[in-house]
């Protein structure tokens, strides 16, 4: 991705899961299990970095602008 590039995704993500993955469906809308419990913000935490390693940029790119406090996210990848 460019630095100028940036792009909105819509998740679904289940926390407490016993292995950390991510699934895409062909809409393009991810679904991302997170072992962390969603207490804290943990669980959110872990998305940001799964969502950085997924798309290869840094965690400092990766920002919820939608449903902090909701299984379903809107993410922004600057």
């Amino acid at each position: 991705m460019s630095s100028v590039e940036q792009k909105s995704i819509n998740i679904k993500v289940i926390p407490r899961s016993s292995v950390s993955h991510i699934e895409e469906d062909l809409m393009g809308n991810l679904k991302v299990r997170v072992k962390a419990p969603p207490v804290g913000g943990q669980a959110n935490q872990e998305l940001i970095g799964l969502l950085a390693e997924y798309y290869n940029v840094s965690k400092d790119q990766v920002e919820i602008i939608k449903g902090r406090t909701s299984r379903n996210k809107v993410i922004r990848i600057n």
